[in-house]
């Protein structure tokens, strides 16, 4: 997971537009900010709740349309699963392969570079003839924070939250 700010973020993706020749609006880079002060994953109407506190006009067309416009330019991810979207921390390299470490638990969402999954994978591609642009890997499991609350047997007694309940494959809180 990349340690880069929100403003670093947002200036690294304004620089990258500027030499594709894309154009990062106002509504792109709003979303693109929102998601980039997200922990984890978040679903596209959780954003649009967000950004309405800015653009009360905004619509669902809006955050999708921003939404498509991060995922080509490779500033996003598309977490299928649970159908939400997650900060690409390697957005300098649009074509990379990630996995997508999800937890079952708090729905975190922690993004790897799979360099030797990537290597098989453009094998794979290259045999059957197939051009390759990216490719997102999901696995489901538990984080570290979840997996110590799991573990623990002290419910009254520990800073846990004890209270959330394990999230659903595919579906998201």
């Amino acid at each position: 997971m990349s340690t880069m700010t929100s403003e670093q973020i947002m200036s690294q993706a304004e620089k990258l537009c500027l030499q594709r020749g894309v154009r990062l609006t106002s509504q792109r880079a709003e979303v693109l900010r929102l998601m980039a002060e997200q922990r984890g994953s978040i679903s596209a109407y959780d954003l649009l709740d967000q950004l309405r506190i800015n653009e009360p006009q905004a619509k669902p067309p809006t955050v999708y349309r921003a939404l498509d416009f991060l995922l080509e330019q490779g500033f996003i991810h598309r977490v299928e699963s649970n159908n939400s979207y997650v900060m690409c921390h390697h957005f300098e390299a649009p074509a990379h392969t990630s996995v997508m470490l999800v937890c079952d638990r708090c729905a975190a969402v922690i993004e790897k570079h799979a360099e030797g999954v990537e290597n098989i994978i453009g094998l794979l591609a290259s045999e059957a003839r197939f051009a390759l642009r990216h490719s997102v890997i999901e696995a489901h499991g538990l984080c570290e924070n979840c997996v110590e609350v799991e573990a623990c047997n002290r419910h009254g007694s520990c800073e846990h939250d004890h209270e959330t309940e394990t999230k659903k494959r595919g579906k998201r809180s």
